[in-house]
């Protein structure tokens, strides 16, 4: 299990340019890291864009300590977090649009080389990172492997 977010001001690292992610484990509001068992959760970054298969897509920022995802199709608002590495996966501290905040831990995806791209519409964003696709629209996010 990762270590608490340190005290202070925590540099963190810009979201990857081009990753296939699955969530695998998030603690809420400081409680106890759970495991995605039941549950299979991708996030997937194609440049600027990306998409979250929990029903949320758009375009990524970093401001040299934390990363903002900008909420443009699905679930309204934004989240901000510090990405940090951890040998090959990715922890995640944030906040969420209600103030409440998270501790994710994201592992690679096999199969991440290859076409990668992001399509958009008036009503959906699509995100392609080699054998991944997560689909958002205003009613769901959709995650396919090829």
């Amino acid at each position: 299990m990762p270590e608490p977010e340190p005290a202070g001001e925590v540099r963190g690292v810009p979201a990857p340019e081009r990753g296939a992610w699955l969530r695998r484990g998030i603690s809420r509001n400081g409680g106890p890291l759970v495991e995605d068992r039941d549950t299979q959760v991708v996030w997937l970054q194609a440049g600027p864009y990306y998409a979250d298969s929990r029903g949320f897509a758009g375009t990524t920022s970093f401001d040299g300590v934390q990363v903002r995802f900008h909420h443009l199709t699905g679930e309204p608002g934004d989240d901000t977090g510090t990405l940090r590495r951890d040998g090959a996966n990715l922890v995640e501290w944030g906040t969420n649009p209600d103030g409440s905040t998270f501790l994710e831990i994201w592992t690679p995806l096999a199969g991440a080389d290859g076409v990668t791209g992001s399509w958009s519409g008036p009503d959906h964003h699509v995100v392609r990172v080699g054998r991944h696709v997560v689909h958002v629209d205003s009613r769901a996010g959709t995650y396919w492997r090829l």
